[in-house]
């Protein structure tokens, strides 16, 4: 099945985001709230994983799996990660839309986050742990990413507890398209 990547990001460009349904038919879904995660000083996290981060545990990659990445994150009892979805995103990794922020403990692949960079805008599709902290380490280290190469924001699409211990935040759909727009408007590299 071949796709379109560039009516795909089009449509992320303009503020929709690919789900499939419980059937695994794909849709466009947009959102009027959207939960961020800060790239400034409001960004934080608990004690305990500092002292997890200053252990350095974990090695950073980006892309050194991204298909482990994409099916870490679809391996959930209920998923909107359908097959065409796991396609879909390795089509737009082989186009240079599509990362995973990887976590590694040696050679096994702690956790991940996966996301498609549009000019200065991350769009975090999904996040995945197989080692505790895994995923949290690769939250903190990809925040650090992104501000240090000026991307005007992280997207974690929807709110949850884990999320909000980091500091995340709601904006409405009328922010969101403004700084959309700005974010269109740079050239930020996650690599």
């Amino acid at each position: 099945m071949e796709f379109d990547i560039s009516n795909i990001i089009q449509g992320y460009a303009q503020g929709y985001f690919l789900m499939a349904d419980d059937d695994d038919n794909l849709g466009w879904y947009s959102s009027r709230q959207r939960t961020m995660i800060p790239l400034d000083d409001r960004f934080r996290y608990p004690t305990s994983l500092r002292r997890v981060l200053n252990q350095e545990r974990f090695t950073v990659a980006v892309n050194r799996d991204f298909q482990a990445v994409v099916a870490g994150c679809a391996d959930r009892e209920t998923t909107w990660i359908s097959p065409e979805l796991k396609k879909i995103y390795w089509k737009l990794y082989q186009a240079g839309w599509a990362y995973s922020f990887e976590t590694w403990q040696g050679d096994e692949l702690a956790g991940g986050i996966l996301g498609i960079v549009i000019g200065g805008a991350f769009i975090g599709e999904s996040m995945f742990f197989r080692i505790p902290e895994g995923s949290k380490v690769a939250m903190v280290k990809l925040q650090e990413r992104l501000r240090s190469r000026q991307f005007v924001f992280f997207d974690a699409q929807m709110m949850n507890p884990h999320l909000e211990r980091f500091g995340a935040y709601i904006i409405d759909d009328t922010d969101y398209q403004i700084l959309l727009q700005e974010a269109l408007q740079r050239q930020c590299f996650l690599m």
